[in-house]
Formats: C-alpha cells, structure tokens, sequence
C-alpha cells in the first residue's frame, strides 16, 4: 500500500468562501433595493430585474469559488494535479524536480521536457503548510527513484 499525500490550499479556500457569501449578500441587498417608478406610475425596475441581480450575484460566487478547486494527489507512482482550469497526471518519471523558488507565488514541477507545471494547491500564502506540501511531494519524487521498476514478464 503506497502512502497518498492529498495537499490543498488553505487561505485561498477562506478568502474565496467569505467572498463568494460576501458577493451574494450584497446582489440579494441591492436587489431588494431596486424599487422605484418613472413618477407616471410605471415601475422601473421589474421582479424579474431583481432575480436577475441575485443571479448575476450567484454567477460572481461561483467564479469566485473556482478558486478553491486546486487539488494535488501523489503515490509513489503518480502525481495528480487539478488547477482552477485544468490538470494534469503525470508519472514520476517525468519529472525532474519540485520547485518553489524564493518569491513565487506557488511551488511547480519541473519536467524531463523542461515544461513547467505550476501547482496551485501549494500557495506561498499558506507558509509552513506549503513547506511541508513541499517536502512530502519532493520525499515521494525521491521514493519513486529509489523504487526499482517492475520487471517485464511479471518476474
């Protein structure tokens, strides 16, 4: 049974769940606001005006709340990653290296190809979270080399 390491961001989930609540609140409080006539007696703003406004605000939490879908999964096999748009999985194998340089923003994976890929779910803002996400991704980088590949023939 190979150890699984399931790694997600932390402040990004808090700050985009405030937000999306924040961002449906304020639709719903200026749609209950949009009353009003024309002063001939025809209202300006229609029932189907405020549903729309609750709607829109409904469609800004959403959006807001994609940015709580970064997720990484890795065994000693394999490396699963899910970004806000997008994912990849990936052998071990091709990768050459984990990488969080001093000043990103995330931690990426440096590949045999030297294609980049960035992973989202290990923030610069989650500090020792990251640190650890790090380590554990690099320890199961290393634990896959050390592994030897299983013979051909099932031998």
């Amino acid at each position: 049974m190979t150890p699984t390491v399931r790694i997600r961001p932390r402040r990004v989930r808090v700050v985009a769940w405030v937000a999306a609540v924040a961002v449906v609140v304020v639709s719903a409080a200026v749609a209950t606001g949009l009353r009003g006539s024309t002063g001939a007696g025809t209202a300006v703003f229609q029932p189907g005006d405020q549903a729309a406004m609750i709607g829109l605000g409904l469609v800004g939490a959403a959006a807001i709340l994609a940015f709580t879908r970064p997720l990484v999964e890795a065994d000693r096999e394999r490396i699963r990653i899910r970004n806000v748009v997008g994912g990849y999985e990936l052998p071990w194998q091709v990768v050459r290296a984990v990488r969080f340089e001093h000043g990103a923003s995330w931690a990426t994976l440096e590949l045999a190809d030297d294609d980049v890929v960035s992973i989202l779910a290990v923030q610069r803002a989650d500090k020792e979270h990251a640190v650890r996400a790090v380590r554990a991704l690099r320890t199961l980088l290393e634990e896959s080399r050390a592994t030897p590949a299983a013979p051909a023939g099932g031998e």
